[in-house]
Order: C-alpha cells, then structure tokens, then sequence
C-alpha cells in the first residue's frame, strides 16, 4: 500500500528552521526514542487501495502523541500541526507537506485499538524504557481512579445488591443509550457515572508499567493480579486490594505484599496495623501523583469518547506520553 512522501525539505525549510525557537523536550523525546521499533509496529496498518496516498503511520503516532502532551483535541491538532513549525519537525513534516485532517488522526486512532496495537505501543516504549535501566523494580503501586463518562448519567440505581463473582452488583449496570459501556458505582457515599482505570506503577520511577480500562462497576480488586508484573521487590495498596488469598501469593513470589489492611465489626484494626497502614499510605504518594497529571495536565478529568474500546485506546496513548515525558527527565 502507498504512503505520502513526507519530509522533503526545500530552501524555505531550511531558511525557517535556522531562524526558528526549538523545543527542547519534543527535541529530547526524539532523540532518545528509537522510532523503527515503534514504526515497526504500526506500520501494519496499511493504506487504502483507494483514495489519495495515505500519510505514514510513524507520522499518525507522533501526532496522536501531541496531541496528549499538549491536551488537544482533533481538530486542534490539525490546527497546531499547521501552524506549529516544532510540531511539524517533530513529525517529519516538511512546510510544503499537508497536514492530517481531525478525521484521519480520529480514524488511525481508532484503528490502533480495533487492531490491538494500542497495547503493542505502550509495552514497546516501556521495554525501550526498560532497556535504558529506567525501571527499577523495588516496588509497585497499584490503584485505580474514576473518571467520568462523556455522556448525560442516566438514573441512578434506586437499589444496593451484593456484587456477583465478576465484583459487579446488579444495580450498577443501569446503561446510557449515549454510552452503553459505561456503569455506576458508589464510592464515599457518592455514585458516579463513567469509566475506571487501574494502574501499576513503577516505585521509584513513577513510570506506568501496567494498565487497565474498565467501566466503573468493576470492583478494584478485580483487576489487582493483572497491575502485579512478578518481577518486583514489594507491592504496596490500599485496603481495597488487601486479601489473605493475594498476600500469600505474593509472598510465594518473594514479593513483599505491602497491602493496607481493614477492620470488621468482629475484628478492629490493632494500633500496629494502623501505623503499618499509615506507612503504606506515605508510600503510596506517586501513583496519586499519576492520576493527578492525568486528569490536569492531560485534560482527562472526564472521558474523551464514547465507549469502552475507544477510550482504552486513547488511555493507553497517554500513559506512553506520560512514560515518555518521565524518560526525558530521568535521562537528562
């Protein structure tokens, strides 16, 4: 399948990027990164047979990738592209190259999820970061955070039910015609409508290691043993996560389960366990600390699109910005 030729500098390039203010971290991301493995990948996606030559991937992803660092929408990456001269170097656009329109980045986007290779990209980059030493493996913090769905909340469940075997009660899969994978659920006293994501999250680094996208029901300890990656020293969580089950797995793993524990009405919490837990929660500052750039700096304080699948793929773009961002800092 044909790909545009892109890239091809004229005198004009050359006269404007002489003059031109760099940006020094697009600069250092590109250059750090080794592109054909990333390339490699997304190259599988491949051109229509009709229609005017599409552009090449490489070139998709790196404005996908933007479009995270920068919150953009589609259209405002079409429009920064066009007229950011940063922007189109680091795509490997040349002035005279036509950029891609909203719905071209909409649909390569689209594409990367109903392939799989959403998933593909983010474990490459965390196996370059690997490669570069960056993961360091003395701990892992997992949680999860609620984000809302783009949709209007439809009514809100009238009634509690004890959660089947999946973690969901029957009562929080009320749907919304607008966006019918997303789900209620309570927490604090307060029901919210929307989406979940899990995390795992390298200790000292802060780097993502492990992501999970589900609608809002799925209880956070459904999705524990898929944000534990084995090769750690320790995994440290809040009580949502504590079972006697799980802490004796990890400790099988030589893994050091750090898992805040809970009280019951037969059992309060000793002195000694709520020091343990108090420790664990110092602990765990850096993964608030994702979720809190997630929802600010990378304007994901409510979901982007409608349905499950499509905002998986856009979270997984970001937690690869994200990693990316932190390599140009741990590597300066």
């Amino acid at each position: 399948m044909s790909h545009r030729d892109v890239g091809q500098w004229s005198l004009a390039d050359h006269l404007a990027n002489r003059g031109a203010r760099s940006n020094a971290s697009l600069e250092r991301i590109n250059e750090l990164l080794d592109w054909t493995a990333l390339a490699g990948i997304v190259d599988q996606l491949h051109a229509s047979r009709h229609g005017a030559p599409a552009y090449p991937p490489l070139v998709m992803l790196k404005a996908l990738l933007l479009s995270q660092w920068y919150g953009l929408s589609d259209p405002a990456t079409e429009e920064a592209l066009a007229d950011r001269l940063s922007f189109r170097r680091f795509c490997g656009l040349s002035l005279h190259d036509a950029v891609p329109d909203h719905s071209t980045i909409h649909r390569f986007r689209d594409a990367l999820g109903r392939t799989g290779l959403d998933r593909r990209l983010f474990e490459a980059v965390n196996r370059q970061l690997d490669a570069r030493g960056l993961i360091l493996r003395r701990g892992t913090l997992i949680d999860a955070s609620l984000i809302a769905s783009v949709a209007r909340p439809p009514s809100k469940p009238k009634e509690e039910q004890p959660p089947g075997p999946d973690g969901r009660a029957p009562s929080k899969l009320v749907r919304s015609p607008h966006d019918p994978d997303a789900a209620w659920t309570r927490k604090n006293g307060r029901y919210h409508f929307g989406y979940k994501v899990h995390v795992g999250v390298d200790k000292d680094s802060g780097l993502i290691r492990r992501l999970r996208f589900t609608d809002a029901s799925v209880n956070d300890t459904v999705e524990a043993d898929e944000l534990i990656c084995g090769d750690e020293k320790a995994v440290y969580a809040d009580a949502a996560y504590h079972t006697h089950a799980r802490e004796r797995r990890l400790k099988k793993q030589g893994i050091r389960p750090w898992l805040m524990r809970r009280g019951n009405k037969h059992h309060a919490l000793s002195q000694k366990d709520r020091d343990r837990n108090a420790a664990i929660g110092k602990k765990r500052g850096p993964v608030e600390q994702v979720f809190a750039r997630m929802k600010t700096a990378y304007r994901w304080a409510r979901a982007r699109c409608v349905g499950l699948a499509r905002n998986q793929t856009h979270v997984l773009i970001m937690a690869a910005a994200m990693n990316l961002r932190r390599m140009a800092v741990l590597c300066r």
